[in-house]
């Protein structure tokens, strides 16, 4: 499915010519009618000679609504410029025509309309003129074809061309995730809300759940409708109505995103390669605060130029715009920047979800450079930099790939050695990457840690597990796999809980080993009464319990391993036997004190061995 949206100057004759193509008047306003000016977005569609339908967005020409012009040729895939042959190229003419260049659209059809109104020769100068305004634009050598939508003279000529054009225009692929930007909103008696827009990226059905970004609120389609017909599933590309019940039409508003739920995060910060406007009375200047449209989007944002002071009209430069508000958008995606009285430039998006760069920063420039120009190896593996560990699919949106393009990437970087798998299963969306020198930094980075760690506790087998994932900043679904490859490949030691590097043996001096030794000896000979635990520094009791000589119970008490396996299954064996026992008991089963007994039954507690219930325990399940 295509959509065609017309641009060109007022009064120029789009709403006619729309309407002579189509028998739909797209001036629905009453104000528009009154006035016979469009202000708005208006919507129509037709068959083409050889049978295909296509949906026609037509755009107000007046420069006061601009904006709503924007809102809605941001989903065409081809332009019909609409020139009056007796008035020619004018204000809006060229201000539309730059935002069709701006926004990468590469087909169109110039209507020259009003030809009844003109002599031949005059024709003849009106269709020289537009050929040299198209020069250097996308729409360079696109078909001119007088014609008339008062007489309907020509409209054959243009429906053909419109058709030539549109079988070398790409259709819209299907990529699963569906983004339909609203830019319509109203509600109808029995239906409840309904928004239109085209859809983009993906398709719509009937009884799908949806999430409209950014506001997160959720709906499930109760009915699509496309060209006025009911309809079960819509594809890409098509003009579509959907309704959504449960969802109040004061909650949306053109510029919000109607989309498969989860996957479209908005943004308040993209880089982009922003373009001037060839014809800008005057260069655009950094740190400037501008108006930025995207899809049916409008939002106040400031411009950060990142490799140069102004852009002069024509220039290409990086930037980075810092929005009041988030966007529901995809690196990719198009975009126009605008002053209250001018339209300054526009691109494409290169990043989203960005933190602040430093300016005249070459490394930054350079991986603006392959998001935006690199082979999909180097996008995908300059995305999985950006943040990794991190999911292939997370990485795949953020290079701008579909899906089994990000694939076939992966699997090249991965057979070159350039991109590791950690979650040991074949690569899919779902699968956890780093690039190889990610996976060495952050390896090295570990090492360090662990190496200085344990300067400061030579005693102890190892860092926490967990104290080293927090130390590295990786969530657990990164860290483990990350962990797992490391054991195996020797590079860090796990045990109990703690890791360390493969050659860390603790191990205490002459003077410390003579201390120990001392205490355990002082534990066995008195098992169940032992010696209080904090006649040892801390650092040499976590060596005697990491080394499995003592167990440590809470409030300074410490067994011998020997003694505290002996007490546990004595309490263990009575427990089976009667069921239940006191604190009390335990004191004489063993001739301890009060304070013994109740530190070893709240530790029991803890390992999940005992349960207490009231005044006595009983056996957990487990034991």
């Amino acid at each position: 499915m295509y959509t065609i949206g017309t641009a060109g100057h007022v009064d120029h004759g789009k709403s006619t010519l729309v309407q002579a193509l189509t028998g739909i008047d797209p001036d629905r306003l009453r104000e528009e009618k009154e006035r016979g000016l469009t202000i708005d977005l208006g919507f129509a569609w037709f068959t083409l000679p050889g049978g295909q339908e296509v949906s026609i967005v037509d755009v107000p020409g007046h420069e006061r609504f601009i904006k709503n012009m924007l809102s809605g040729v941001g989903g065409i895939d081809l332009a019909l410029l609409v020139i009056a042959a007796d008035e020619g190229v004018m204000p809006q003419t060229r201000e539309h025509l730059a935002i069709i260049d701006l926004l990468g659209i590469h087909h169109g059809v110039v209507a020259l309309t009003k030809a009844d109104l003109v002599e031949t020769d005059f024709l003849q100068l009106a269709a020289a003129e537009v050929e040299e305004v198209l020069q250097g634009t996308t729409l360079e050598g696109a078909p001119i074809i007088p014609c008339s939508g008062v007489t309907r003279a020509g409209l054959d000529d243009l429906r053909a061309a419109l058709e030539s054009m549109l079988a070398d225009t790409p259709g819209r692929a299907d990529t699963g995730r569906a983004r339909l930007p609203i830019d319509r909103v109203f509600t109808m008696p029995g239906f409840g809300t309904i928004v239109t827009g085209t859809l983009i990226d993906g398709s719509l059905v009937t009884g799908q759940e949806v999430e409209v970004v950014p506001s997160g609120l959720r709906s499930r389609i109760r009915g699509l409708q496309s060209h006025g017909r009911k309809a079960e599933t819509a594809p890409p590309g098509r003009r579509t109505a959907v309704n959504l019940p449960g969802l109040a039409v004061d909650q949306m508003r053109r510029g919000l995103v109607v989309a498969a739920p989860g996957w479209l995060r908005p943004t308040s910060n993209v880089d982009v390669q922003l373009r001037a406007v060839r014809h800008l009375p005057r260069p655009i200047r950094h740190n400037l605060e501008l108006t930025f449209h995207t899809g049916s989007s409008e939002t106040e944002g400031r411009l950060l130029l990142l490799d140069a002071d102004e852009l002069k009209p024509g220039e290409t430069a990086w930037a980075q715009v810092r929005l009041s508000e988030p966007v529901a958008v995809l690196k990719g995606d198009h975009f126009i920047v605008r002053d209250p009285n001018d339209t300054l430039g526009g691109g494409k998006i290169i990043d989203t979800h960005v933190r602040r760069h430093r300016r005249f920063h070459r490394p930054t420039l350079a991986v603006l450079q392959l998001l935006a120009d690199g082979t999909p190896e180097e996008a995908l593996l300059t995305a999985v930099a950006a943040a990794e560990p991190g999911e292939l699919a997370a990485a795949a949106r953020k290079a701008g790939l579909e899906d089994a393009t990000a694939l076939a990437a992966a699997r090249s970087l991965a057979a070159e050695g350039r991109l590791l798998p950690l979650d040991g299963v074949a690569l899919a969306g779902g699968s956890l990457v780093c690039s190889t020198a990610g996976f060495e930094s952050l390896t090295g980075s570990a090492q360090d840690i662990l190496s200085a760690y344990h300067v400061q506790s030579p005693l102890r087998r190892g860092m926490p597990r967990e104290e080293l994932r927090s130390r590295l900043k990786l969530p657990s679904r990164s860290f483990d796999p990350v962990v797992s490859l490391w054991a195996t490949n020797g590079l860090v030691r796990e045990h109990s809980g703690t890791l360390a590097l493969p050659d860390h043996e603790p191990a205490p001096d002459a003077k410390q080993s003579a201390r120990t030794q001392a205490y355990l000896s002082d534990l066995k000979a008195n098992p169940f009464a032992p010696a209080p635990a904090d006649s040892l520094d801390d650092g040499l009791l976590a060596y005697l319990e990491d080394s499995g000589e003592i167990v440590r119970m809470s409030d300074g008490v410490a067994f011998a391993m020997e003694a505290y396996k002996e007490m546990t299954e004595g309490i263990v064996a009575h427990l089976r036997e009667r069921g239940t026992i006191t604190l009390a008991e335990v004191r004489d089963m063993f001739g301890t004190s009060r304070k013994f007994a109740q530190a070893l039954l709240e530790h029991l507690d803890g390992e999940h061995i005992t349960r207490r219930t009231g005044d006595t325990r009983v056996l957990q399940k487990r034991a």
